[in-house]
Order: C-alpha cells, then structure tokens, then sequence
C-alpha cells in the first residue's frame, strides 16, 4: 500500500511538473472554432522540427505555451487535427498572442507582442507585390511562348529580372535598415540566398552586435564563409 501511494505522489508530482513549465517566452492563443485536440509549439532545431511544448484542448478554445527562447526566432503552432496547415511566427521573450480561425488557420492568424514579427510582416506586404507582378509576367511569358512571339518574350524576361533585382534591392535595404532586429538575417537567409554575395554581405555588416550573436546572425555568417570558401 506505501509503494502505491509512493508511486502514486511521484506520478502528481511528474503531471504537475509537466503542466507548469516555465520559460521567457509565453505565448497565450485562441483558435476560434476548435474545442478539443492538441496545439503543439513547434521550432527548427538545426534542420529537425521538434516540439517544445503542447496543451491538450477538452472545451476552450484559449491556450497557453511556452518555451526558454535565447534570441528571437521562428516558432509553429500545429495542430493535432490538420497536418498541412500551420501559424508561423517569430517568437521572442515576453508574451505574445497568437490568435486565430480554425477554418483559415495560417490566413486569419493575427500576432501580437513581438516586434520582429511586426517587421516580418511590413516587409511581407512588400514582397507579395513583387510576386504578385512576378506571376503576372509569368502568364504573360507563357502566352508568349504559346503564340510563338519570341520578341515579346525576350521583352517579358527582361522585365522578369528588372523585378527580382528591384525584389532584391528593396530586401537588402529593408535588412539594413532594421538591422537591429533578429529579423534581418532572416530575411537575408530566406529570400537572398541566391543573391550576389555583396548584398549578403552588406546586410550582416550592418548587423548589431547582439543580432549578430543570435541563432539567424550565425548562420548568416556560415552561409556567407562557406560561398566565399567554394568561390575561391
């Protein structure tokens, strides 16, 4: 009887632990629509997908993460019951709020209290110009190719790169202008890796020395050393 009572408190003491865990980084959410399943916080641990935390839903809609976070980066919010659609954004220390539709997960999603996501989605707004003239020209181009009018083609390729280097221009600038914040070599590692390397390179010149510390500072640095080294 003694053993089961022993095995019984550690089993409370192991929940307990499980339920309060404690971190820098809060991050309170509603999903509108969804009663039960369960939400997981998710983040990239080198190229590997892990969970870091996760919360059982039986009735509300709110939840509370959390996780120790070092320097601002991307974090997941995944659910249990839709495997293709998820809500990404960039966590920091402090509290943030995640919330959203069940029914638009990833398109209804609003973020608030991180100010490197409030940056990420500035520059967004930009860049879905950009593809969106992108996309225009690639109807163009194929209407082009279907009627045989190479002249027009050749005028619409030309018009293709002007875009991405204006796409490219107006990254690199963005970056550097806020390159105080974790967002910039993001940026830099997201849309500009098959950029000249002397934007790669102007942007983390630019970066802090704190930003150039952090998780996406680093590996900034490592794409850059490594292109230099196979370039040489």
């Amino acid at each position: 009887m003694k053993k089961l009572l022993s095995y019984l408190t550690v089993a409370i003491l192991l929940f307990s632990c499980s339920n309060n865990k404690k971190g820098n980084m809060l991050v309170n959410g509603t999903i509108e629509g969804l009663k039960k399943g369960t939400v997981y916080l998710q983040k990239y641990k080198d190229t590997l997908l892990i969970s870091v935390d996760s919360v059982k839903l039986d009735g509300k809609s709110n939840f509370t993460l959390t996780d120790e976070i070092e320097s601002p980066e991307i974090y997941i919010i995944a659910l249990d019951k839709i495997a293709d659609e998820k809500i990404s954004f960039f966590g920091e220390k402090g509290t943030i709020s995640v919330n959203s539709k069940l029914s638009k997960l990833s398109t209804s999603a609003k973020i608030e209290g991180s100010k490197n996501q409030e940056i990420f989605d500035e520059h967004l707004k930009m860049v879905k110009q950009f593809n969106g003239k992108q996309l225009d020209l690639f109807k163009e181009k194929f209407d082009a190719q279907k009627n045989n009018d190479s002249e027009q083609y050749a005028k619409i390729e030309k018009e293709e790169e002007s875009i991405i280097k204006r796409k490219f221009l107006y990254t690199t600038n963005f970056a550097v202008k806020n390159a105080n914040y974790e967002v910039a070599p993001y940026i830099a590692l997201t849309e500009l890796y098959n950029a000249n390397i002397k934007l790669l390179d102007t942007i983390n010149n630019s970066l802090s020395k704190e930003v150039k510390a952090s998780k996406y500072g680093k590996q900034l640095q490592d794409f850059i050393s490594k292109i230099k080294e196979t370039e040489k």
